[in-house]
């Protein structure tokens, strides 16, 4: 049974073929030895001065598209800012369109080609034209690797790349913008998140994130970006209804997330509502009654807590940018400097001052930077109770405009740190910290 019917499958593909080889093939004049096929362009036309475009998608989609200020927008169906990168796939497939081949010069009829109702039709239009210039796609070769084509002022039929359906076949949802909001980056300096858990507020200085709420504390900078970014590229992932009048029913009237990106005066809103059935949620710009879908794993960085979006570092402090760190522990201080070689030329070392001894460089080096490199693994909001003071650092940068002082407290097998202005305290390692204090006692 099961190879009866896989012998019919291949003579199915076989008549196939032998269709393709009649209707194509023998309309084709038998190459002689040293031809060299010239493929010639479809249209004589640069994509810059293309202005109009109509496109009829496979869906059935009619779309219609014009070029103002040097900015596509859709026309038609709806009003709306055109996706640049969408348009400009087809504009410059327009320039650079070849015909493989011509198959029939007249044809009888275009079915055969499926160019009697064609799934795909591009038309355009350039300043000074009075006419569109129609390009129309009927069905793929037998082989897939090319598509009947005709244009639709003139009779014959001729073969393109069937990569080209997927250029062309644009449906109104692809060509249309769908970015989630309108904002340059580079110009945001405030963010403002109302989550189920509580409100953030970052606030943006001399290009260093703080946190401003529910606490003030310093922001890793990369997180606060990770969110910013993703918030800026997210991109639609379907239209649910364009002119909503009724956004309970996506849970949008008291939504669980409430997004502001303030640049200066001007301030966009990104609002989330409940879950689609396809598992996305459900989203509005707070500025229009349209409601779109995004994809549910831009939940997941709204969700992050404070703590997730503060600096973990301890040590703004680093042996290549600082130049002087001073360490006090049961009383007595130790202080190490970055200090010029005694030639003109020498690269300046680091030393131990105070007391002055003389100490290997690179033993330094591995103190000041385990003990600089250590991190937050956590935040308290106070220091445990019975919780002792066991040393307390200040850095000073190269510049001795920025200094970094930390002290730190043991209770019990734990280890916690503090910063002067920061609230609560971090939960640090108990085991780097302690191998921090042997290369200390090492130097001795």
């Amino acid at each position: 049974m099961g190879r009866g019917r896989s012998t019919f499958v291949l003579f199915l593909v076989l008549v196939a073929l032998g269709a393709y080889i009649f209707l194509v093939e023998r309309k084709r004049e038998p190459a002689t030895e040293g031809d060299t096929e010239v493929k010639k362009k479809v249209f004589s036309v640069e994509a810059a001065k293309i202005e109009e475009l109509q496109v009829k998608a496979g869906g059935g989609d009619q779309t219609t598209l014009k070029k103002e200020r040097e900015r596509w927008k859709l026309v038609a169906p709806v009003a709306a800012d055109a996706d640049e990168g969408e348009v400009s796939g087809i504009t410059s497939n327009l320039a650079s369109l070849e015909q493989q081949r011509v198959i029939d010069e007249k044809p009888a009829d275009l079915k055969p080609y499926g160019l009697d109702t064609p799934k795909i039709a591009v038309g355009f239009r350039t300043a000074g034209d009075k006419a569109m210039k129609r390009l129309l796609l009927g069905s793929k070769t037998p082989t897939g690797g090319d598509m009947y084509a005709k244009l639709e002022d003139a009779p014959p039929v001729f073969l393109v790349s069937g990569f080209l359906d997927s250029t062309f076949d644009r449906s109104t949802f692809d060509l249309r913008d769908k970015a989630v909001l309108k904002v340059e980056r580079d110009k945001v300096d405030g963010i403002d998140l109302q989550a189920p858990t509580g409100a953030l507020r970052f606030a943006k200085a001399q290009d260093a994130w703080a946190l401003a709420a529910p606490v003030q504390a310093r922001a890793d900078f990369g997180a606060v970006e990770g969110l910013l970014g993703r918030i800026v590229t997210a991109r639609m992932k379907s239209i649910v209804e364009p002119d909503a009048s009724d956004l309970k029913k996506y849970g949008l009237d008291t939504p669980a997330y409430t997004l502001g990106l303030s640049a200066g005066s001007a301030r966009s809103t990104f609002l989330v509502g409940g879950q689609a059935a396809d598992g996305s949620v459900y989203a509005n710009d707070g500025s229009r009654p349209l409601v779109f879908t995004v994809d549910s794993v831009l939940v997941d960085d709204l969700k992050k807590s404070a703590a997730d979006y503060r600096m973990k570092d301890l040590f703004e402090f680093r042996t290549f940018t600082g130049s002087r760190l001073e360490f006090t522990r049961d009383g007595a201080s130790l202080v190490f400097e970055k200090q010029k070689g005694k030639d003109k030329d020498a690269p300046e070392k680091w030393a131990q001052v105070q007391p002055k001894q003389e100490i290997e460089e690179g033993k330094v080096l591995d103190f000041l930077s385990r003990l600089t490199n250590l991190r937050a693994e956590s935040f308290v909001d106070a220091l445990p109770a019975g919780a002792t003071q066991a040393a307390s650092t200040k850095g000073i940068s190269s510049e001795g405009k920025k200094e970094d002082a930390v002290t730190f407290f043991k209770a019990g097998e734990e280890v916690f740190a503090t910063r002067p202005g920061e609230p609560g305290a971090a939960r640090v390692s108990a085991t780097e910290y302690n191998e921090a204090i042997k290369l200390l006692d090492g130097l001795k």
